[in-house]
């Protein structure tokens, strides 16, 4: 839908349709509203739009376009585009329509808030709900702006950066549609507005409270107004969960100061690494660094309900126990899945060894012959590789399998692995089909949008980046290499059989390293691997200005012997071109549709598109 249409499609829509067809609460949490007076549904509609339009996917789907990952499945989008197909009117990274939406619904809403009796007698809950709802409002728009700028922020043809139009008003039949894209740098200042106003209004995390002393923000105004502990937490209290919330709009801030100073855009982005570390360490202020953080997928505690809480998970959408499709679509096909999304060997290289050591290193015991043992204990838990075991099964992808096997590299179905790798990250073992049963066994699931995990990983990037390695002036007590450390100690790095922790030579070589290039790579590296499948490298490789046009490799093993068990040494791994990347240098910055550039002439197209 084409942003300038939405007020007449609201008008027309409110005078055909009823109140419980047009607002049916979504699953994201809109409660609120069977606790509102008839005439407010309609205002508030709009805000619930606006949460609709929300641009995070729930699936891993973007990794396929990098190096990280490729699809089995021909036609797919994004292995299209990475083949050579993305263009200015073809491209499946846009996020032009939905989030302009987006802020024009919030827009709407903010327009109106103010003026919706939203409490029927209480002065207090009138407040609240005024103060929430716009802090939610607010929020949203900086989360619409924040998608907008990593997708289509870019230089034109005059070598000026650029973000998109800026809209903080929402637009009707009488507005000037034909608008400029404000700068990158006014971008970013628009968003960190909206963040910081949005903070001040809303609580850090929504829970119920036992006291109106304990209310953290606010509590003159609306303790002055008589508050009552009831109608507090009728607006702040657990009913509002995964509802844009103080810590979300601080994470969306921090994102933003993330990708603003990465070497992408810092030139003429207005921020400076300082500025970036201290916004990326107020969001993680009070916050526990969670020890099974990594895990979280298959964490059945924090699954076990749709009100369960998980420390690592600052934002999510809806608790689910669904039919499991991400386990049918990729479970191996001896486990009767479809294995669609299939790790690359350029993924698997990244994985160090278990002393901390990458593999290209002669100190790491790296062996060619038996590439597995001895590895990073991440590697087995995220991916699915030759001999590895697999619900209780043995996986085999090398050549030297039984004739049936169906998980073999050389298989000539549809559904088997290209690369010699399946995925295991984000998938529950317990749940979806089986090698006995097509039939799928249900469990709970949740979709992060914002993990803290990656909230760390932004402070010890920018950290880094303003003080080095050890620097610490954000007051969070923890340094970039406090950070590392504590991301490479949880996932079994310079651990002993034991569990405990005996030391990481190479994270302290690279804190040590006098030019700072070992770790800020290590820094990239972690975050490679702690966020892989969670579609984030392909805005990663564009931000760093990595090369985009790396092949995605395989590997395909065979018997040496074929008279012999296959067993290390009596084994081959011969690394394949899978998919060569056919990217352009102008593509780390994605394009204006070509559409909206031909119909506004105000619209600067960027470079090369």
């Amino acid at each position: 839908m084409k942003t300038r249409n939405i007020i007449f499609f609201l008008i027309g829509l409110f005078a055909m349709t009823s109140c419980d067809d047009m607002f049916e609460p979504a699953k994201e949490n809109t409660k609120q509203l069977e606790v509102m007076v008839q005439q407010t549904e309609y205002v508030h509609g709009l805000l619930i739009y606006a949460y609709n339009r929300l641009p995070y996917i729930r699936t891993c789907q973007t990794d396929v376009a990098t190096d990280d990952a490729v699809t089995n499945v021909e036609g797919d989008t994004y292995k299209k585009m990475a083949l050579g197909t993305w263009t200015s009117d073809n491209n499946p990274m846009t996020q032009w329509d939905a989030c302009k939406d987006g802020i024009q619904y919030a827009n709407l809403f903010l327009k109106y808030v103010n003026d919706v009796n939203w409490a029927q007698s209480a002065k207090s809950k009138q407040q609240m709900f005024i103060d929430r709802l716009r802090g939610e409002a607010l929020g949203l728009r900086a989360i619409f702006y924040y998608h907008l700028l990593q997708a289509h922020g870019g230089y034109a043809d005059d070598k000026n950066l650029y973000g998109v139009p800026l809209l903080t008003e929402p637009e009707d039949g009488s507005s000037n549609y034909n608008q400029p894209r404000a700068s990158f740098a006014d971008c970013v200042k628009q968003i960190f507005a909206d963040c910081d106003s949005a903070a001040l209004l809303l609580p850090d995390q929504y829970k119920d409270i036992d006291d109106v002393e304990n209310i953290t923000k606010n509590k003159k105004k609306y303790v002055d107004l008589g508050v009552q502990l009831s109608g507090y937490n009728l607006v702040f209290g657990n009913m509002a969960k995964n509802l844009v919330s103080g810590k979300v709009v601080q994470a969306i801030k921090a994102q933003t100061a993330l990708l603003a100073i990465s070497p992408a855009y810092s030139s003429q982005s207005g921020v400076s690494t300082e500025d970036a570390a201290k916004i990326c360490a107020e969001v993680l202020k009070g916050v526990e660094f969670d020890m099974k953080g990594n895990i979280w997928y298959k964490d059945e505690t924090g699954l076990s309900s749709s009100t369960s809480y998980m420390p690592e998970i600052l934002w999510r959408a809806d608790w689910e126990k669904a039919e499991a499709s991400q386990e049918s679509d990729n479970f191996p096909p001896s486990q009767n899945g479809q294995g669609k999304i299939n790790p690359t060997q350029n993924l698997v290289d990244a994985f160090p060894m278990a002393n901390g050591y990458p593999i290209t290193d002669s100190r790491s015991g790296f062996d060619k012959k038996d590439p597995y043992t001895g590895r990073d204990p991440r590697l087995a838990q995220d991916i699915v590789y030759d001999g590895s075991v697999f619900k209780g099964a043995i996986i085999i992808t090398g050549t030297y399998g039984a004739a049936d096997n169906k998980d073999n590299i050389n298989n000539s179905g549809s559904a088997h692995t290209l690369t010699g790798y399946y995925l295991k990250k984000l998938l529950r073992e317990d749940a979806g089909p089986s090698a006995k049963s097509a039939s799928p066994a249900q469990q709970p699931h949740i979709f992060p949008r914002i993990r803290y995990t990656e909230l760390f990983l932004a402070y010890a990037e920018a950290a880094n980046e303003a003080w080095g390695p050890k620097g610490d002036k954000a007051g969070l007590g923890l340094s970039a290499y406090d950070v590392i450390k504590l991301i490479r100690e949880r996932g079994g790095i310079g651990t002993n059989e034991n569990g405990e922790y005996v030391g990481d030579p190479y994270l302290d070589e690279c804190a040590n390293d006098k030019n700072g290039t070992k770790m800020r790579d290590l820094i990239r590296n972690e975050r490679r691997i702690e966020l892989c499948f969670e579609n984030k490298r392909f805005w990663d490789i564009r931000r760093w200005q990595l090369p985009i046009n790396e092949s995605a490799m395989g590997v395909q093993v065979e018997k040496i012997d074929a008279n012999l068990d296959p067993v290390p040494g009596n084994l081959e791994y011969k690394s394949v071109v899978v998919e060569p990347r056919q990217f352009e240098s102008y593509q780390y910055f994605g394009p204006i549709p070509n559409s909206e550039v031909l119909q506004w002439s105000a619209l600067k197209q960027n470079i090369g598109w």
